[in-house]
């Protein structure tokens, strides 16, 4: 089973920056995708941008040319830089990852446990 642990979130003023990364560790025979969402109350979760195991990269709108997302195959690790930043952007960040238990498996999404991110104006 995958564990995902994010960190970098905090409060930054409107046009900063924040780098979040998630980190993968557990059991697992690989992983795929790896993305992040972000929620904010009373919506549903937002996908912000996707990377495969290539590096194939996706972004929402609102996010392209600020954000880029990036990840180190070697170690389960999957970042987003943010630049730019607005107050819409204000959220709790989510990263999922989508692994395999083993080669014989299904693929599995596994969901961190969020990091705020606050920008204010």
């Amino acid at each position: 089973q995958v564990q995902l642990v994010e960190s970098g979130g905090g409060l930054v003023q409107a046009g900063g920056s924040l780098r979040l990364s998630c980190a993968a560790s557990g059991t697992f025979f690989s992983i795929n995708a790896m993305a992040w969402y972000r929620q904010t109350p009373g919506k549903q979760r937002e996908l912000v941008a996707t990377i495969s195991t290539g590096g194939i990269t996706n972004y929402a709108d609102s996010v392209k040319e600020r954000f880029t997302i990036s990840r180190d195959n070697d170690k389960n690790t999957v970042y987003l830089q943010m630049n730019s930043l607005k107050p819409e952007d204000t959220a709790v960040f989510y990263c999922n990852a989508r692994y395999k238990s083993a080669a014989w498996s299904i693929w599995y999404d596994r969901w961190g446990q969020g990091t705020q991110v606050t920008v204010s104006s």
